[in-house]
């Protein structure tokens, strides 16, 4: 069975005040086997932390965050090469990922082939080290450029990378999950779960569509303020036909994630995360 972790990128600010060690030291206690991690330090004393974390409660790093080049939201590929080897190699990681392609690469189809490219020669580098380079989607790699997607295209330009299938942008960008599941069979390595909410009008809603110079706002509030970013089984995503599919079709890591806790308590919405999997037989 895939292996059940949790997103670090949820618990920023709980690192920065408690440190990393005792961060995992509750992530492991709610009853998650792996971490990935993404939007936090990489420096040689947080690493220290992830491989006692390792050592001592036996998670899994699962993945690590990279960029191809240059400063950003992980270990650069091109300028820290030796870093990201020996960071792998101490933790036991075998997949790193790039979190979103930059934004002009998403404007045209040339920018796009010519990103794709460049991850292609980052990913062939990578696994003749012995790890595999994965991409995460956004609903945005599910527009089309003279009717072939965006995943496509990096799917065709650079086939040494796999991806991270994130199925509440997958779902946000209008496609059943299980059909991306289906169509990216053997390549789906990482898995995001999170699930997709869709809440009441705020109680202010109706105050701005009585008002015709606030109709602007109301229809924010009515077409997109009302998605949210869920739990997972607190939405309307079908996780007990999904997470089979994610299995069947070569997932190796399931990794829970929520991008906005909403005021929450983020250890509160994985414990409620992970209670829900185990509910289903997860």
């Amino acid at each position: 069975m895939a292996t059940i972790g949790s997103m670090m990128m949820m618990f920023k600010t709980q690192v920065a005040e408690q440190g990393l060690y005792p961060v995992l030291e509750q992530i492991r206690a709610l009853g998650y086997d792996a971490v990935e991690y993404s939007q936090m330090p990489t420096d040689e004393e947080h690493i220290a932390q992830l491989e006692r974390g390792v050592n001592e409660l036996g998670l899994q790093v699962g993945a690590l965050s990279v960029v191809l080049k240059g400063q950003g939201n992980g270990i650069s590929i091109a300028d820290e090469y030796d870093w990201l080897l020996e960071v792998c190699r101490r933790l036991g990681t075998k997949f790193v990922r790039i979190g979103m392609m930059p934004f002009d690469a998403m404007a045209t189809k040339e920018r796009c082939e010519a990103w794709a490219t460049e991850c292609e020669q980052a990913a062939q580098k990578l696994k003749a080290d012995g790890i595999q380079l994965c991409y995460h989607n956004h609903h945005v790699d599910l527009a089309q450029f003279d009717g072939e997607r965006i995943f496509d295209i990096v799917r065709r330009v650079a086939p040494t990378v796999h991806f991270e299938v994130d199925l509440h942008w997958v779902q946000r960008g209008g496609m059943n999950p299980i059909d991306m599941l289906k169509a990216y069979e053997g390549v789906c390595d990482l898995i995001h779960l999170k699930d997709y909410r869709v809440r009441t009008l705020p109680p202010d809603a109706l105050e701005m569509l009585a008002d015709p110079e606030r109709r602007g706002e109301f229809m924010k509030a009515f077409q997109a303020d009302t998605i949210q970013y869920a739990e997972v089984g607190q939405g309307n995503m079908n996780w007990p036909a999904i997470l089979p599919v994610a299995e069947q079709t070569g997932a190796s890591f399931l990794f829970v994630e929520q991008d906005d806790v909403y005021g929450r308590d983020p250890f509160d919405c994985i414990r409620e995360s992970r209670e829900y999997l185990r509910s289903i037989g997860w």
